[in-house]
């Protein structure tokens, strides 16, 4: 069975995700600069796929498998920590 992410909500601090097989998964926004610092209507427009989110303005994807895995943005990780 594939997870896919179904719903995406977001409070102050947090990305909300409800997944396929019922779980909700909370992720600090601090985890992800784009969304962070982006508006409420740029967070509004994304688009789920079966493998995660995806906001074209925002220039941001995030995977199921990432999130499952606990990782943020690695975008921008030093190069001694990669």
């Amino acid at each position: 069975m594939t997870i896919s992410a179904k719903n995406v909500r977001f409070d102050d601090a947090t990305m909300w995700v409800e997944l396929s097989d019922g779980r909700v998964i909370g992720t600090p926004l601090a985890w992800f600069p784009r969304l962070l610092n982006a508006s409420e209507k740029e967070r509004s427009g994304y688009e789920l796929s079966k493998r995660g989110i995806h906001w074209d303005d925002l220039d941001e994807d995030i995977s199921v498998e990432g999130l499952l895995a606990g990782r943020g943005d690695i975008t921008h990780v030093p190069s001694h920590v990669a």
